[in-house]
């Protein structure tokens, strides 16, 4: 599934999605001629995705991307969310 905000909704991007076996659950923009199918139930966890970036961002060696290796990067991204999970409990 595909969760992005209005200025994403194209047709060419909804075909593209729907060919790799995925939904795009986007808003339509108000100039739209053909409705589509839209769920704004899922819709709100978007926003559940985009404050844990905002969180993660808090910690400087995952924002500057001290880490040379994908590797280590991933492991200290992990480690960040771990810390904010515990947190957040």
């Amino acid at each position: 599934m595909l969760l992005a905000d209005k200025g994403y909704d194209a047709n060419a991007l909804r075909q593209s999605v729907n060919e790799q076996g995925a939904w795009a659950n986007i808003p339509p923009k108000a100039n739209r001629k053909d409705p589509i199918c839209f769920s704004k139930y899922l819709y709100r966890q978007r926003n559940l995705v985009e404050r844990f970036f905002n969180k993660i961002k808090h910690y400087r060696r995952i924002a500057t991307r001290y880490d040379k290796l994908d590797d280590n990067y991933l492991a200290a991204l992990k480690l960040v969310s771990v810390r904010i999970w515990l947190k957040d409990l």
